[in-house]
């Protein structure tokens, strides 16, 4: 699985590089979500950008990504597809994961907090 990621202002911004988070690919963004929080990464910003589809075991690996940070940190989510944020409101998880229109918006949140 292809993902970018560097750290700005403390906060880790994760960007997968795929155009599904489905079965396919779950396990590998998984482990790599976890080798991050195992490394003491606990605030992400996740771009969704080129994510085109996410299916149950994508939701999934960003449910236990949030469980494995705890209260820790956050898990904020940006530049989400139309077809894909739809799956977060028809799952209620946009009540769960705070969802930013933009990068900077999502990175400036962790600064006001």
């Amino acid at each position: 699985m292809k993902i970018e990621s560097f750290v700005k202002n403390k906060v880790m911004v994760i960007r997968p590089r795929e155009n599904r988070l489905d079965a396919g690919i779950t396990t590998d963004f998984k482990s790599k979500l976890a080798e991050f929080v195992a490394n003491g990464n606990v605030n992400l910003v996740i771009n969704l950008s080129s994510v085109n589809l996410i299916d149950s075991s994508g939701l999934g690996v960003l449910i236990s990504a949030l469980k494995a940070i705890g209260t820790r940190g956050e898990i904020k989510l940006c530049e989400l597809m139309k077809n894909v944020r739809s799956v977060f409101e028809v799952t209620r998880l946009n009540k769960i994961f705070a969802i930013y229109d933009s990068e900077k918006e999502a990175l400036d949140s962790f600064n006001s907090n």
